[in-house]
């Protein structure tokens, strides 16, 4: 009764391959506009995986009858896993990143939306590569399940237990529409605030090409950039509109649509939204002071660097406007506080999440109250909702396995050979799907000096992180292949 289907598994990957590979066929536009030489080996790279895609598509049966959990997990671990392996296979065939282990580095970068890199020199990159590169950013961000759910309805069986596996969202409510329809909606809002930050920062005076790249990593909150030095040399407009849409897509989009559709109270009520915005407008204000109090620069420059590493951190983008690590120590702690912050849930960012933390800071609150006063009902509540004693649970066992999962990796990068700084950060920004660090692995530095075990350790590091560590480690249970 509880076997695991291989059939549906592998037909989720299926189409998960054949969506990719969709994908890289919109790069041969890209290559011909520019006349890059890199044409021919990305006809090939899409032929090849469509090939792969459909031959496995059409040979796994449509199996939808009793899907357990465990086919559900399976199938988005590995899809995840697959794209990845595709995904660095036109950075190999076009000899843009010839060896494998910074081929796949860089793809599961992408789609994880982490934006770490390991590239010297991005700017000599073909244009058609660059957009792979963003490409995946905006295919993953979303989340590729998600995809597959909105466009495929018969996978709307089972969809919700996939959606919350590859991490597209937690909540304390339950979802009460279909589960094709809130993936359809978490695509609309996705593709209309991509839309307008196209149009925003062609206006602003970025080319269209630059304009779309920046505009699929920043609402992916990915963070790849197609210059060199990300954008700290861009102008104030530019660096501006890509905060806003840095802030946007680091809120749940359940309030987008809410705001959309008139629903004001309910949105400007939300908890994590308020705690959210708090944190990014006091970590700003206290990291303008001590740039102005250092460099002795005028307000507008510093808060604007500020305000921009700040929604960089927490939305887990990675961009960069400043070398923050010639900031105050004290500045780069709060920076070290919000990579280890994360976003809202519900968004395309990393990390904890915002709601975590409160509804843990909420039960904290309520049971030092029931210490005072024992014969006392105390109860916690989030957004008007009691927390469940399964949600607390929940919750804080994924903040254990989070921080136990940055401590082991951190041995284990030592042991790579790095300094404990780079060490640690390493595994917070990518498990994080941050980007930048500290030290090797800083804001203007990137990830190519590092060994090719370590590469392999972050890139499994990066899916951990994105599909929430809890979707990945149920495999190591023994129950999990008992029948």
């Amino acid at each position: 009764m509880n076997r695991i289907h291989l059939g549906h598994v592998f037909h989720v990957i299926s189409i998960g391959v054949l969506i990719e590979a969709l994908f890289v066929l919109t790069c041969i536009p890209v290559a011909l506009i520019y006349k890059e030489h890199e044409v021919v080996q990305l006809i090939f790279a899409f032929v090849f995986i469509s090939i792969i895609g459909g031959t496995v598509f059409v040979f796994t049966k449509r199996d939808v009858v009793n899907i357990s959990i465990k086919d559900n997990f399976l199938a988005v671990v590995l899809t995840w896993i697959f794209i990845s392996l595709f995904g660095a296979i036109p950075y190999i065939i076009t000899n843009t990143i010839p060896n494998f282990a910074d081929a796949l580095f860089e793809s599961v970068s992408g789609f994880t939306t982490t934006g770490s890199s390991i590239l010297n020199d991005i700017e000599a990159m073909p244009k058609s590569l660059l957009f792979w590169r963003a490409e995946t950013h905006w295919l993953g961000g979303m989340g590729v399940i998600v995809l597959v759910i909105a466009l495929i309805p018969y996978f709307n069986i089972g969809g919700q237990q996939m959606m919350i596996a590859e991490g597209a969202f937690f909540t304390t409510e339950k979802i009460k529409a279909r589960t094709i329809d809130v993936a359809k909606r978490m695509w609309f809002i996705y593709v209309v605030l991509t839309t307008l930050e196209v149009v925003a920062l062609s206006v602003c005076g970025m080319n269209l090409f630059d304009a779309v790249c920046h505009a699929f990593a920043t609402v992916a909150t990915g963070g790849f950039s197609t210059y060199n030095s990300s954008l700290i040399n861009s102008s104030a407009s530019i660096q501006y509109v890509v905060i806003l849409f840095m802030i946007l897509s680091g809120m749940n989009f359940t309030l987008h649509y809410m705001f959309v559709h008139g629903r004001f109270k309910r949105f400007f009520k939300d908890e994590e939204l308020k705690v959210y915005a708090f944190l990014i407008l006091i970590s700003s204000l206290v990291i303008a002071y001590f740039i102005v109090q250092k460099t002795g620069i005028t307000w507008e420059p510093a808060f604007r660097q500020a305000l921009f590493q700040v929604s960089s951190i927490i939305t887990a983008t990675g961009f960069v406007s400043a070398d923050y690590l010639y900031w105050t120590p004290f500045a780069k702690f709060i920076i070290l506080l919000l990579m280890l912050t994360g976003a809202c849930i519900g968004s395309t960012g990393g990390g904890i999440k915002v709601a975590r933390y409160v509804i843990v800071f909420k039960n904290m609150r309520q049971y030092l109250k029931q210490i005072i006063n024992p014969n006392s009902i105390q109860i916690a509540r989030f957004n008007e909702q009691s927390i469940s004693l399964d949600v607390t649970k929940r919750i804080i066992g994924f903040i254990f396995f989070y921080y136990t999962t940055i401590a082991v990796g951190s041995l284990i990068m030592v042991l790579t050979g790095l300094d404990h700084v780079s060490a640690v950060s390493s595994v917070i920004t990518t498990l994080g799907g941050i980007g930048p660090g500290f030290n090797l692995v800083g804001p203007v530095e990137n990830f190519a000096s590092l060994s090719e075990f370590g590469k392999y350790y972050l890139s499994f590091n990066m899916i951990l992180g994105r599909l929430e560590i809890l979707s990945v480690l149920v495999f190591i249970v023994p129950s999990f292949y008992k029948k």
